[in-house]
């Protein structure tokens, strides 16, 4: 089970109910990224999947502005949701706890991960809604479309263990049943990143899978503080080991 950490509700509005079978939640990780926050929650009002919860979980940011753009993004914005929610963290917890407690407070069956530098195409979510509600899937992900300071296309393929065996391939933006997200007991910080291939790894050693649909509907932004560029390529032998010895059938070069 994840654990409770000390946040405070900052804001949260609720306009008409949704079917429940038809809300999705998602889940907006924040840490000083005021400069990348509206056009991420403007992707997310620009989907054609109308019935959404959108929780933004801010890591008690340092800068001055990210919690007041959020703040006053949702305020402006919140008729367009089924139900908006702002939550602070209290201290500092990292990104892993910050999706679990945009998890714990998720009403939907199933939450859409979005880090607050990145942005969608408007019919992510009711695809990847479309496709879990179709087949028995635990999660489902897209292709990936990196932008900003580097322009191509991601890895995404297949969900497959023995792909998982040599490195990650699958990123985070998903969506994930919230029931398979308590299975593996959520995410699990791990000090220079990878909570994303931590966290697939524990869907294979429970056995759960995910879709992937292959088409570019989720957009990464590469910038000078993006994961892709920071911590876990200056930790990589370091980071390496962890994850082996967390999941021993790892083989990571």
């Amino acid at each position: 089970m994840t654990r409770e950490v000390a946040c405070e509700t900052v804001f949260e509005q609720a306009a008409a109910a949704a079917a429940p079978d038809a809300l999705v939640s998602v889940a907006v990780s924040l840490f000083n990224y005021a400069r990348f926050l509206p056009d991420c929650l403007g992707s997310v009002a620009a989907q054609r999947h109308r019935d959404l919860e959108l929780i933004v979980v801010d890591d008690a940011s340092a800068d001055d502005e990210s919690l007041a753009v959020a703040r006053d993004w949702l305020a402006s914005h919140a008729d367009r949701f089924a139900r908006v929610l702002l939550l602070r963290h209290l201290r500092n917890q990292g990104l892993a706890q910050t999706r679990n407690t945009a998890f714990a407070h998720a009403s939907a069956a199933s939450v859409f991960v979005l880090d607050a530098d990145n942005m969608l195409y408007p019919r992510a979510i009711a695809r990847l809604h479309a496709v879990l509600r179709a087949e028995p899937f635990d999660a489902a992900y897209t292709q990936l479309e990196f932008f900003g300071a580097k322009r191509q296309l991601g890895v995404a393929d297949v969900f497959d263990g023995e792909l998982f065996r040599v490195g990650n391939y699958v990123d985070a933006m998903s969506l994930v049943n919230k029931r398979a997200w308590c299975d593996v007991g959520g995410y699990t910080h791990l000090e220079g990143g990878w909570e994303d291939y931590d966290f697939w790894c524990k869907f294979v050693e429970r056995g759960l899978v995910a879709a992937y649909v292959p088409e570019i509907l989720c957009r990464y932004r590469v910038h000078a503080g993006s994961m892709l560029h920071t911590e876990h390529r200056q930790r990589f032998e370091d980071l390496a080991v962890r994850m082996t010895l967390r999941h021993p059938w790892l083989e990571i070069a």
